[in-house]
């Protein structure tokens, strides 16, 4: 439908709605929110998720102050301030809260902190592992922390695919006993 055709078909089913007619109101409606769907998207198109919103708010609105509507003038116009001032009022309100977040930088103290985090848990970790015999640190180590594969963790250390296997259950094993135990003992501090 055409803008001119449009606006004598919205007018025209207003007037009518206006005059009591309930499927002309429901009609003008379901026309306008299409026209105000595809007017609100061209001025938010980084925005999709607020368009429906903001149609509703619009029709609402529309619906509230349809007795201002002045039958002389040309409906679009009408429509299209409405829109505006809901469109002003949804700019200025997410204006306002972004104006409250602040963009993370990567330099920020946060970020910073993890990389110290990781660096510690990593010390903390050879730590644990050094207190493990060989046979079991080393396994891990390959398996585990390098991604090597259990076949090629044996050729590495001269064991058994077994071995490998068994010393990474074994290593485990003894450090999560260790970690628990002085985690239980944290709990009860």
């Amino acid at each position: 439908m055409s803008t001119p055709d449009a606006e004598t078909e919205l007018h025209r089913l207003l007037l009518a709605g206006l005059d009591g007619d309930e499927a002309a109101y429901r009609r003008f409606l379901q026309l306008l929110a299409g026209h105000l769907r595809a007017y609100l998207a061209r001025r938010l198109f980084g925005w999709p998720d607020d368009v429906e919103d903001l149609v509703q708010e619009c029709l609402l609105a529309m619906h509230n102050k349809r007795h201002t509507y002045q039958p002389d003038q040309p409906l679009t116009a009408w429509v299209h301030a409405i829109a505006r001032y809901k469109l002003i009022d949804l700019l200025r309100a997410r204006g306002a809260r972004e104006a409250l977040h602040d963009p993370l930088d990567e330099e920020m103290p946060l970020f910073a902190a993890s990389t110290h985090d990781a660096h510690d848990a990593q010390r903390d970790l050879m730590g644990m592992l050094q207190s493990l015999p060989d046979k079991q640190r080393r396994p891990i180590e390959c398996v585990k922390i390098e991604g090597l594969s259990v076949a090629e963790t044996a050729r590495l250390t001269g064991l058994s695919e077994s071995a490998v296997k068994v010393g990474i259950h074994r290593g485990l094993k003894v450090l999560a006993a260790r970690f628990g135990a002085a985690r239980r003992l944290e709990g009860h501090a």
